[in-house]
């Protein structure tokens, strides 16, 4: 395991894309993902056809495997389940 994983704040999230859909992904550092998605090809092939995208939800995890075990969970719930969520999203 790396020092990063080890200590870092995990982050799960869900980008609104320009075309309205949601994209789910983990990170450590949401800023520098955020700019890799909208910038570079760093980020997800999907959201790079989608451009600009914005955060629309944000969630802490203790660590990598229980971020990625939440992505997951999310990425699989209906549309209107998933839109829910983003709706109950207050940034902090």
């Amino acid at each position: 395991m790396t020092k990063q994983s080890e200590t870092a704040t995990w982050w799960v999230y869900f980008l609104r894309c320009n075309d309205k859909s949601l994209y789910a992904g983990v990170t450590t550092d949401i800023h520098r993902r955020i700019s890799e998605h909208n910038n570079s090809k760093l980020g997800a092939k999907y959201t790079r056809a989608r451009r600009p995208v914005t955060l629309a939800y944000l969630e802490e995890a203790d660590n990598k495997s229980l971020a990625c075990k939440r992505e997951y969970q999310i990425r699989h719930l209906t549309k209107s389940k998933k839109e829910l969520l983003v709706s109950k999203y207050e940034p902090k």
